[in-house]
């Protein structure tokens, strides 16, 4: 099955932030994105940003134009942002952003009423209608189709890197579930979702896309939900692995981190390397790892087997990639994920509120409310 791979300018930066709708007094969600998209959709349309539905009618994403670098990337998502509080402020409607809602129930939710989300709900069934979760998408563009399985087999051994950093879904409908993300593993539950398969070349891609199609499991290329996916469609690789973030900076930081990571890999493969590899069931251990003990997790990073703690691995390779960082103009977003590693990320912070508070997780997500929209260590009002 042929499958093109649209013309992408090398190290673009594409985002997309799924944000939750709550009520500003009890925190629950509130299930009024039909309402409010009829006006933004239209307002979205001449502008670089867009403002959509997704699948539960308690949610909205926001999405950036093709960005030259994260800086303007992340401007559109500013810009979105803006003009969604514009329709939410005086609806009496808040926003937040995690990988799940500390205390939210399925039973209590709506599907948006669209084909496709009655189609993926009538398939899936119980774990379909438990996707009560958070993301963020980073398109990093790719000129060059050959290079796009390569990169992504060797993405994948940083995976457990981003998923920690990311890791924003400690509660699950009420209950402190001892994971760091509880998203990770909800979300490999959907068919062709979890991590990708070791395939080394657009041929193989298109060898699988073939079987996939033959036999029913998905209708094309945008059904591969992996934590890593080509996006034909746009000429990037996908990073779809991480949590909800709770700010805007902390997306800054992360897209910062995965575009270096793709330039610097990409480098790698000009240069005439071969990029490294691990056994794929070293991957799904490090993924069960990330997801469940965060930042101190002890991943294995490489072949041979040696392991190593998320800090100190995320230390160092901060170190390392600087440069790369400087080049593509994003050295001020890419710092930013030392100061995660060094004020804890968004699960930690979670964690050491509802300690403070005797366990009220409405407490939680009233901080996730502050922090969205005024950043980490927002005060309590």
């Amino acid at each position: 099955m042929k499958q093109e791979f649209a013309s992408s300018s090398r190290s673009t930066v594409g985002l997309e932030w799924e944000i939750m709708l709550a009520d500003p007094d009890t925190g629950d969600l509130v299930g009024r994105a039909p309402e409010l998209l009829a006006a933004l959709e239209e307002e979205s349309a001449p502008e670089r940003h867009t403002v959509t539905g997704e699948l539960l009618t308690n949610t909205i994403e926001v999405t950036s134009g093709v960005g030259e670098s994260v800086q303007q990337a992340i401007g559109d998502i500013a810009a979105a942002i803006a003009a969604v509080r514009e329709r939410t402020d005086p609806a009496g409607v808040e926003l937040l952003s995690a990988g799940s809602h500390p205390f939210a129930q399925w039973f209590d939710q709506q599907v948006t009423d669209k084909s496709r989300y009655h189609k993926l709900i009538e398939r899936t069934q119980w774990w379909g209608r438990n996707m009560m979760i958070w993301g963020i998408h980073v398109h990093i563009g790719v000129e060059d189709r050959d290079k796009v399985m390569p990169i992504i087999g060797a993405l994948s051994g940083y995976l457990p890197d981003l998923q920690a950093l990311t890791s924003s879904s400690p509660f699950w409908a009420g209950d402190r579930t001892g994971y760091a993300s509880n998203r990770a593993l909800v979300f490999q539950q959907l068919p062709t979702a979890g991590l990708p398969w070791p395939l080394h070349t657009w041929a193989d891609f298109e060898r699988y896309l073939a079987d996939m199609v033959k036999t029913g499991v998905m209708a094309d290329a945008s059904e591969v939900r992996w934590d890593i996916r080509p996006a034909p469609r746009w000429g990037t690789i996908e990073v779809r692995a991480c949590d909800g973030l709770s700010t805007l900076s902390e997306l800054a930081s992360v897209a910062s981190l995965v575009q270096v990571l793709v330039e610097h890999l990409s480098r790698r493969l000009d240069d005439g390397e071969t990029l490294p590899t691990m056994p794929p069931w070293f991957h799904r251990e490090n993924k069960w790892r990330a997801a469940r003990y965060g930042l101190d997790a002890r991943v294995i990073v490489d072949e041979h087997g040696t392991q190593r703690l998320v800090r100190e691995q995320l230390s160092e390779l901060l170190s390392d990639l600087s440069p790369v960082a400087t080049d593509l103009g994003c050295a001020e977003q890419f710092a930013g994920a030392r100061t995660i590693l060094d004020s804890g990320a968004s699960y930690e912070r979670q964690l050491r509120v509802a300690d403070a508070s005797g366990g009220d997780l409405r407490a939680v997500v009233h901080h996730l409310i502050r922090e969205f929209r005024s950043g980490p260590g927002a005060p309590v009002i």
